[in-house]
């Protein structure tokens, strides 16, 4: 779980999107929406092809 220490001074709402941020670079919100629902698992395979297919095509994009 990814903690954040508020500094002197700051405001809450400035601390709280600092927290939201490193939430969302450590990916605990994605896992979060993830988990929210049963994913088949043929649904899963199909998400995670797309994914891979995806990375590939920026991989190949950015050698040109």
């Amino acid at each position: 779980m990814p903690g954040i220490r508020v500094r002197d001074g700051e405001p809450f709402e400035k601390a709280l999107r600092r927290f939201t941020k490193s939430c969302e670079k450590a990916g605990l919100m994605s896992d979060i929406k993830k988990h929210q629902q049963y994913e088949k698992p043929s649904e899963l395979k199909r998400r995670k092809a797309n994914v891979a297919r995806r990375k590939m095509r920026k991989i190949s994009f950015m050698e040109y």
